[in-house]
């Protein structure tokens, strides 16, 4: 542990931020799996609805930072191409 004020305060930023992360990031990750799920179904609505939510979880973490840009377009495109194909 920190004896120094400021490095004190940087260990405890640190870790709030880490924890707050952790949830944006998993949230992504859960909204992206039920995408997938819900396309490995068949289920045109519940992919289009949670596609939607996917792609706005995925947009928020790449402008704080948590992925890149362009890692979250990529994604969102080949989640777009799979949903578009099994509705085909």
């Amino acid at each position: 542990m920190p004896n120094i004020k400021s490095a004190i305060k940087r260990v405890k930023t640190s870790e709030a931020r880490n924890a707050q992360n952790t949830t944006v990031k998993s949230a992504m990750r859960t909204a992206v799996k039920k995408t997938e799920a819900a396309i490995a179904l068949n289920d045109t609505t519940a992919a289009n609805e949670s596609f939607v939510e996917a792609a706005s979880k995925l947009d928020k973490a790449a402008a704080k930072g948590l992925i890149h840009k362009n890692a979250a377009a990529r994604k969102k495109s080949r989640l777009a191409k799979r949903k578009n194909a099994s509705n085909a």
